[in-house]
């Protein structure tokens, strides 16, 4: 069968063409954006392959973390809760968005769930307020309001907040694999982390680590598909040798030992355990809404500046750079926030690491099926996900952080100083204070003060300075006795 036709006409089945091809074909429409059902196949297979990384690295920034009594999630369940909704998710964005745009457990949400919300309360009610804001994305999108929101924060401060979680999600792969750590208290300093666990690098783990770093960087210095995983699978594969020889203390949360046997059944325990209003109790009514506030934004701009990439890049766009259809494929994006909470796998949303099935040559939802297929398969092996160390899987936050940075900062006015200093100060923030919110916060504020000061308030669109002063009053409520 011809691997292409005229734009927009769609091609008569071929003869020989079986009736399931000839069906799938006209509902994909496989044949008329100039695709093929092998490489739809292919382009499956190599994002499945370029994100699976995820089914590791969530359960490992999640099961790390204790809410407000002390309570940890169960790896085994993590694993489980972020394969069925990558598998759900991609599959509902195939067959209702028809676009190869693969969805999981974002990196970068699953850190404000993890550090910021569960901390304060218990996890049922940080995964409610994920879910919350699923469903404030869905009904931005159902009122044509999605877009215009995302207009009002300027373009500049977008991709701050990308930077910022991008070296946020860095340090988090720094401190998790033991490379970094904390200086006790009672040492009585100022400095607050060292290098290692005693301000030198010892210890097998850490090697594992800073190899896995190297490897990692490496491959995508030599834009190898599927670098993150590869390098995962290596390192594991090293840790799993250097556990069985040698006397090692401690890896932290995962000893990597081979189980007995790889293949197990789905624990789906975490399923629906989430209580949507619970955490408004434990917080405050206000504090509450900033923190879904702060998942919407989180999951917000990242998920529509991938989206509009991969469509771009899979040349689904109009000459204008929009995309026929994108409500669809945004209302899909915002049920998948709500999912994710929902299964206490955290927020789920696009991941740019679609385009590798892009560059497969895929260019319709049929491959998102394979994709989804796949993570369904992934179900089954649980045990296996579950041994991998950190030490072996947080250089993958270093990577991502890298790229989400790169692709970032070049973009962002730095000649004009009132987006520029709060863009900056977006960025610092997030890291240095291990809060994604007051990262946005501080931001928020200090664009609003500094347009001000410069003669252009009129420049400030209303939501800017509603958003702010909440924020404003956030960081007063101490002072004013309100907490």
């Amino acid at each position: 069968m011809p691997t292409s036709a005229p734009a927009k006409v769609p091609a008569p089945e071929q003869p020989g063409a079986t009736p399931v091809f000839g069906a799938l074909d006209r509902y994909f429409r496989i044949t008329e954006r100039g695709s093929t059902l092998p490489r739809e196949i292919r382009g499956g297979f190599a994002t499945f392959f370029a994100m699976a990384y995820i089914i590791v690295l969530n359960p490992i920034i999640l099961g790390s973390a204790k809410d407000m009594y002390g309570h940890q999630l169960d790896n085994g369940q993590l694993v489980t809760a972020t394969c069925v909704t990558a598998a759900f998710t991609t599959l509902l964005m195939g067959v209702i968005g028809n676009v190869p745009i693969a969805l999981a457990a974002g990196l970068g949400v699953n850190s404000v769930v993890a550090l910021q919300l569960a901390p304060r309360m218990a996890w049922a009610d940080a995964m409610g307020m994920v879910v919350l804001a699923g469903f404030v994305v869905m009904l931005l999108v159902a009122t044509g309001l999605r877009e215009r929101v995302m207009n009002a924060v300027p373009f500049g401060l977008r991709k701050a907040i990308s930077i910022g979680i991008g070296l946020f999600i860095m340090l988090i792969g720094l401190v998790d694999s033991g490379f970094v750590s904390r200086i006790p208290d009672a040492a009585h300093t100022t400095v607050p982390l060292q290098l290692g666990a005693d301000g030198h690098l010892n210890g097998w783990p850490v090697l594992v680590f800073i190899l896995g770093a190297l490897l990692t960087l490496a491959l995508i210095t030599r834009k190898v598909p599927g670098a993150i995983l590869i390098s995962i699978v290596a390192m594991t594969v090293l840790a799993l040798i250097i556990n069985a020889v040698a006397t090692i203390p401690s890896w932290g949360l995962t000893t990597p030992e081979w189980p007995g046997n790889p293949v197990a059944t789905p624990d789906f325990g975490l399923i629906g355990e989430f209580s949507l209003f619970g955490g408004f109790g434990k917080v405050g009514v206000l504090t509450g809404v900033l923190f879904v506030f702060t998942v919407l934004l989180s999951c917000f701009f990242d998920a529509m500046g991938t989206i509009m990439g991969v469509s771009d890049e899979a040349k689904l766009t109009n000459a204008q750079g929009e995309m026929p259809g994108i409500n669809k494929v945004l209302f899909v994006d915002g049920l998948a926030v709500a999912a994710g909470g929902a299964s206490s796998s955290s927020a789920t949303t696009a991941f740019v690491e679609s385009t590798a099935g892009v560059g497969e040559g895929a260019r319709t939802g049929l491959a998102n099926l394979v994709t989804g297929g796949l993570f369904t398969v992934a179900l089954f092996l649980t045990p296996v996900a579950t041994m991998v160390p950190s030490q072996a899987a947080t250089p993958a936050l270093l990577a991502v952080g890298f790229l989400i940075l790169a692709g970032s900062v070049k973009e962002i006015d730095w000649a004009d100083l009132t987006i520029a200093i709060p863009a900056f100060i977006t960025m610092v923030m997030m890291p240095f204070t291990y809060s994604i919110t007051n990262g946005i916060g501080m931001g928020f504020i200090t664009f609003v003060l500094l347009r001000l000061a410069a003669g252009r308030g009129r420049e400030v669109p209303v939501p800017m300075y509603v958003v702010s002063a909440v924020f404003a009053f956030y960081y007063l409520m101490p002072a004013l006795g309100l907490t």
